[in-house]
């Protein structure tokens, strides 16, 4: 594991106080932020995501640090899942969502509820597959989390993660570092009120066990048929895995 990296440096609050702090901060504007330090890229990445949830065939879902929505809004349109839900810690990452889903009509699939990760309001076994698109860097524990998730899951449901990673080949490696520990936080801090958040997540993301460390803690937590697709060059990676 990495250092821990928090939001807001010498705080006194935990990082889960302190992401739901940045999170409900940065809400407003944090979708169309989004698009423009990415560059659009994540919108493929989170096709696939939906395709591969899709494909399970799930009656029902849980997309953790769901944020906004957009994941959970994209597998309620394409699969023919009865019941979606959206957990984040952020209330007003939540409240964005909501009316997103409302726009949509969605209201009857989708239900977004408060929660924490590392401690899930859910039954064992409880959903076919769950989905998590860059909030696992997030976690306090990661460990914790990652158990809970392979508690609620069902046995054969599939776990699917969405995160950022580091590309290792010269000049991608090069010119991730410079993008992400430079420009990414500067346009965060034009356009966002909290400028501290921007820095995080380029921090948390460089800090993050990603690639085969990370499969290698999925496995220790009991995940099965453990497998990750690094994208457009290494700067995300999607993983899979099975109970």
């Amino acid at each position: 594991m990495g250092k821990k990296v928090t939001p807001y440096q010498g705080s006194s609050q935990s990082k889960k106080q302190q992401v739901e702090k940045m999170f409900d901060n940065i809400s407003g504007n944090y979708d169309g932020l989004n698009r423009v330090i990415s560059m659009g890229t994540d919108v493929s990445w989170r096709k696939k995501v939906v395709k591969m949830a899709k494909d399970h065939q799930p009656e029902n879902v849980l997309d953790i640090a769901t944020g906004t929505g957009d994941l959970a809004i994209q597998i309620a349109e394409a699969a023919d899942a009865k019941k979606i839900v959206g957990l984040d810690l952020s209330e007003g990452m939540l409240k964005v969502g909501r009316k997103k889903i409302m726009s949509k009509n969605l209201q009857t699939k989708i239900e977004m509820i408060q929660g924490d990760s590392e401690a899930l309001p859910f039954d064992d076994n409880s959903f076919d597959v769950i989905t998590v698109a860059f909030g696992v860097r997030n976690f306090e524990n990661l460990e914790l989390g990652l158990s809970e998730i392979y508690r609620v899951l069902k046995k054969g449901g599939l776990f699917i993660v969405l995160e950022t990673s580091v590309p290792t080949k010269f000049p991608f490696k090069q010119g991730y570092k410079f993008y992400s520990s430079l420009i990414l936080p500067t346009i965060g801090k034009m356009f966002s009120k909290d400028k501290e958040a921007y820095t995080y997540l380029s921090k948390s993301a460089a800090e993050f066990p990603y690639g085969e460390k990370f499969n290698n803690i999925l496995k220790k937590i009991g995940f099965i048929n453990v497998a990750s697709d690094p994208q457009t060059l290494g700067v995300a990676t999607i993983y899979n895995a099975s109970k």
